[in-house]
């Protein structure tokens, strides 16, 4: 037999009687779909928590507070690390909880402060410390305290597949984007995604080569550092042998590019040195324009630089490469001159450093500035960051008479097969813009004080970043 009551739809002013549930009787109140509602002002008791938590979003901390019964709350730590303290006096039953509002628990820490009880029935604070982190803790009794039963340490949170950007010179390489920076911009990352791996960027940072040097013979540039890096699980493609092993995790927000310029070149009748190349960045990575080469109006020596320039003949020794050092090394050394004996003179310049290996010695008349490195970064591989070549005093019977740029960009020296030289033929050639390849060295056109011709500058620098998109 199912037990009734009916109330009539009748609103009354007070009704002081109560519905109690005699044994075996069950009391439904109200239809499927129905609200039942506590009037103003009135409680309820018997139905008790069922472990969880009311949580407070309309007040998200962000500094220390004291946590309540019943109540769940969202901890901004992205301004700093701070403390909530559990309630005072708990009773058992008690229930509050905590959750990593902005993703940042692993940065700054939330400390959760017993208050005088155990926690785990340990009598210590406790730390929620990775990013995601929640916990719920129930008070039970004076021996165990207080008891997480509920912990996550990720967050799932609404994710973009892939990163994107804009800045520089955009292009496609398959499923990858490509944003080559000829001159100085901003890589601005609009949306990163969730994971390092696909927040991972492949970079090549080329500094400019320095110029090469002016005088009877002008020592040539040394190419511009030369940085590579990349993870190649998340950015595969054909590096050079420069190349790092990681890449760099980028996030929201604006990166400002450097693309250093080549050095100024040599010039003898101004008594005007040449200079170094300047520096390209991106985010934590330097590389250092190359080293001038010696000559007319500097010392004679080539300058340190990402790689070193050639030394002019008196004699010059060549620039140190990969200054300041990284690793893997950013460029190489440039050559010595070779100081000749009278009556012969035979004093050639050194050739500028290149990011492959060294610039070649006053003496080595076959070969020139140092050899860039080949990246196919940007989808077809190309040599960048080769030396200048150095100049040679134009000696009858000597061959070749011009010293080539190292490949990557590199400018040759001054000069000509022919004997005297022809006084167009004096001036060292630039490296090659974009490429940070050294400046060739100028020479003498005769040995008995003809046109001695200035420098080559040196090319300027280049940025580019490759990252998935798709």
């Amino acid at each position: 037999m199912t037990s009734k009551i009916k109330v009539d739809n009748i609103n009354k002013v007070s009704d002081d009687s109560n519905i109690i549930n005699k044994c075996g009787t069950t009391i439904t109140l109200g239809a499927s779909g129905d609200t039942i509602a506590l009037a103003s002002g009135a409680s309820q008791t018997g139905f008790g928590r069922t472990g969880t938590v009311d949580w407070q979003t309309g007040s998200i901390k962000t500094s220390t507070f004291t946590a309540a019964n019943g109540e769940g709350y969202f901890a901004n730590t992205s301004g700093g690390a701070f403390t909530v303290n559990l309630p005072a006096s708990p009773s058992a039953g008690d229930i509050v909880a905590f959750a990593d509002y902005t993703r940042t628990f692993g940065t700054n820490n939330l400390t959760i402060n017993r208050n005088s009880e155990p926690i785990g029935g340990v009598a210590a604070n406790a730390l929620l410390n990775v990013n995601g982190q929640s916990a719920t803790f129930i008070y039970v009794d004076g021996t165990e305290g207080w008891i997480n039963t509920n912990e996550t340490q990720t967050s799932q949170t609404g994710a973009i597949p892939f990163m994107s950007a804009t800045g520089g010179t955009i292009t496609t390489c398959g499923d990858f984007k490509i944003h080559t920076f000829t001159g100085p911009g901003t890589f601005a990352v609009t949306a990163s995604t969730v994971g390092s791996a696909r927040n991972s960027v492949a970079y090549t940072v080329v500094a400019g080569g320095g110029g090469g040097g002016s005088n009877c013979a002008g020592g040539g540039g040394g190419a511009g550092g030369f940085r590579e890096g990349r993870c190649a699980s998340a950015v595969p493609y054909t590096a050079s042998p420069l190349v790092a092993p990681v890449g760099i995790t980028v996030s929201t927000q604006s990166y400002p590019i450097t693309v250093g310029a080549g050095g100024t070149a040599g010039a003898h009748a101004t008594c005007t040195g040449a200079t170094n190349g300047v520096n390209s960045t991106f985010d934590t990575i330097t590389s250092a324009g190359g080293g001038r080469g010696g000559g007319q109006g500097t010392p004679v020596n080539g300058a340190a630089g990402g790689s070193g320039g050639g030394g002019a003949h008196h004699p010059g020794s060549g620039g140190a490469g990969n200054s300041p050092s990284v690793s893997p090394p950013q460029g190489n050394s440039g050559g010595a001159s070779n100081p000749g004996s009278s009556p012969s003179g035979d004093d050639n310049a050194g050739s500028g450093g290149g990011a492959a290996s060294g610039g070649a010695s006053g003496g080595d008349y076959s070969n020139g500035g140092g050899p860039g490195v080949a990246t196919s970064i940007t989808g077809s591989s190309v040599t960048r960051a080769g030396g200048g070549g150095g100049g040679d005093r134009n000696i009858p019977g000597q061959s070749p008479g011009i010293h080539p740029g190292g490949t990557g960009g590199g400018g040759p020296s001054g000069g000509s097969s022919s004997y005297p030289r022809p006084d167009a033929d004096a001036a060292g050639h630039a490296g090659t813009a974009n490429t940070g390849g050294g400046g060739g060295g100028g020479v003498l056109t005769s040995p008995t004080g003809g046109v001695r011709g200035v420098g080559g500058a040196g090319g300027s620098g280049i940025v580019i970043i490759r990252y998935k998109f798709q």
